[in-house]
């Protein structure tokens, strides 16, 4: 049985590249309106509309800075304008910055990394609630990291622990907003995305793959599936959860 959310709008932050365009798309296929948030990648979310397109969907652009408060806000008020609804958020946006130790990262860094990937999904899920709780039958997927159970390697730690701060707010919303919206994550291994041509090196993708009992890394539209059925009536009874797609890496 095809998994559909069809009638429904989403709206996808970080749109533009990796997981967030395969989502977006991945949920225009299954019969969504999409918002396509994203902020530097203009091209990559360029594309992204068009394989809505061709997917045979319906998607607008929604150019912003999730940093920034007033931008962040302002991403959910114009798809729910042009809508009149907003039924899914996939909080997908952000980006380790850079590595560095939890003794060297300077104050500035670490309130960058916060807000980027913490306190941007807070603004715009708050601003989200009101539309999502609309209609009784929301859903709210974050977007974690397997570093939330490594705790951070080589030099990740500040961005592992935003996402573990995403984890907790997880299961707080998924307490505070049923029964009209249910909350999950997702919890990604090692995904071959652009993500992993900036911050991981060949050897070391390499070595993830020899250390996942599946052999290989996951892709981009293995973890939009996961997304997309979580934002579906398939998963109605499926709330506070974190979905591991890692290809059993911790698997011992």
């Amino acid at each position: 049985m095809a998994i559909s959310v069809a009638n429904k709008v989403a709206l996808v932050t970080g749109a533009g590249v990796g997981i967030g365009q395969a989502t977006a798309i991945a949920l225009a296929q299954a019969g969504a309106f999409v918002g396509i948030h994203f902020h530097r990648s203009d091209a990559g979310a360029q594309t992204t509309l068009q394989a809505v397109q061709d997917a045979g969907g319906q998607g607008v652009l929604l150019p912003g800075d999730l940093s920034d408060v007033d931008q962040a806000r302002a991403v959910v008020d114009r798809l729910v304008e042009q809508t009149g609804r907003l039924d899914i958020l996939f909080n997908n946006a952000g980006t380790p910055v850079e590595r560095t130790p939890i003794e060297s990262c300077s104050l500035e860094l670490w309130s960058e990394i916060l807000t980027i990937n913490l306190t941007s999904a807070f603004v715009v899920t708050q601003r989200a609630i009101p539309h999502l709780r609309q209609f009784g039958n929301g859903a709210i997927i974050n977007n974690l990291s397997l570093s939330v159970q490594t705790g951070g390697a080589n030099g990740a730690g500040p961005y592992a622990i935003a996402k573990g701060g995403l984890q907790v707010m997880t299961r707080t919303l998924a307490k505070e907003l049923a029964p009209a919206v249910r909350t999950n994550a997702i919890m990604p291994g090692v995904i071959e995305t652009r993500h992993h041509a900036v911050f991981s090196s060949p050897e070391r993708m390499q070595q993830y793959r020899q250390e996942t009992p599946l052999r290989r890394n996951g892709s981009a539209e293995e973890v939009a599936a996961a997304v997309v059925f979580l934002a579906s009536d398939e998963a109605r009874f499926i709330n506070g959860a974190v979905l591991d797609i890692n290809g059993g890496r911790f698997l011992r």
